[in-house]
């Protein structure tokens, strides 16, 4: 990695991928916000898994990114606004969605902040993916006293075990790493499987439900065979909820299964940006109200001149790893 320049006032410090696996941290003017814009100086930003196939160096990335480019769950402090900004003010604390957010500042639409209340004041609040395990649950149609399996219990897996649990689900969780089982019992979860073969998981769930199988399963990996799994352990006429991210190929299905034990099959992955905005509004809303608790799942912290670490242990999960967080102040 370079070594970064000494930034100055009117300057920001801010990543930029070079080539796979390296980055260098530069010292860069302010960007200015546009009409209906602004400028957010940004406290940190959370590591997304997202980012990991660009990371990889794929034929499709090109190199170098953007200054910042890549991150997307940034949270700070307003410190410019753009003409025509009427319900922002420099000073409102904010999580922002955009999308060069691996700096110390970044520009956002007027519209794709949330302001933060006081009530979150000093906390980390990387309101993107809080905000996308909010619209998942909301999509999973989860009920007080259904069966739920919850496929992969990263950070976002762990989250939606503590929504399923505090809205009077069962819960079982299957995850391949001990620790994060562990993680889902603190979270909520009433038994926890070790996904380390497929039938005996599956003999493990029919066990655990009589036979009946979930009504609802969740599947938060993002890999062909736990998506296998999350269809033979839904129930007849359940819900088979896909929240992995399966960007790095194709992927078959067994519609044989799903169209003999009718299943609802939701892929719970949003697109349009005031969906992830209220996202975020109702993770604040939930954090606030004890609803939802990340702060135990925020596991690594990193400063700017790291983030190559930070999406490494992302990829590489070391030690009890769920989420990385890239500090800035």
């Amino acid at each position: 990695m370079d070594r970064p320049q000494t930034p100055c006032r009117t300057q920001m410090m801010a990543a930029i991928v070079t080539e796979p696996g390296k980055i260098a941290v530069q010292a860069l003017p302010l960007p200015e916000p546009g009409r209906g814009q602004v400028r957010v100086r940004l406290e940190g930003c959370g590591v997304c898994a997202s980012n990991l196939g660009p990371w990889a160096g794929p034929d499709w990335m090109t190199f170098p990114t953007e200054p910042g480019g890549l991150g997307h769950e940034g949270w700070g402090y307003v410190d410019a606004v753009g003409q025509d900004v009427r319900n922002v003010a420099v000073g409102d604390r904010v999580a922002a969605l955009s999308f060069h957010a691996y700096a110390t500042h970044d520009i956002a639409d007027e519209n794709m902040v949330v302001r933060l209340p006081a009530e979150l004041n000093d906390q980390p609040f990387p309101a993107e993916p809080l905000g996308c395990a909010m619209n998942i649950f909301r999509r999973s149609g989860i009920e007080a006293g259904q069966t739920v399996a919850i496929i992969g219990v990263g950070f976002l897996g762990a989250l939606l075990t503590q929504l399923a649990a505090k809205a009077g689900a069962r819960v079982i969780a299957i995850s391949r790493r001990l620790v994060s089982l562990d993680v889902a019992k603190r979270m909520g979860a009433s038994e926890t499987i070790v996904m380390d073969d497929y039938w005996r998981v599956i003999e493990d769930v029919r066990t655990l439900t009589g036979g009946r199988f979930c009504d609802r399963v969740i599947e938060a990996v993002g890999k062909q065979w736990p998506l296998d799994l999350a269809s033979e352990l839904t129930a007849e006429r359940g819900r088979l909820i896909i929240a992995g991210y399966h960007q790095d190929g194709p992927r078959q299905v067994n519609l044989q299964l799903w169209n003999w034990r009718g299943l609802d099959v939701v892929n719970a992955h949003e697109r349009d940006p005031q969906i992830y905005v209220r996202g975020m509004n109702e993770a604040i809303e939930a954090v606030v109200s004890g609803r939802l608790d990340p702060s135990t799942l925020y596991t690594h912290t990193y400063c700017l001149e790291q983030l190559d670490q930070a999406l490494d242990a992302t990829r590489d999960h070391p030690e009890n790893f769920l989420k990385a967080l890239v500090l800035y102040l």
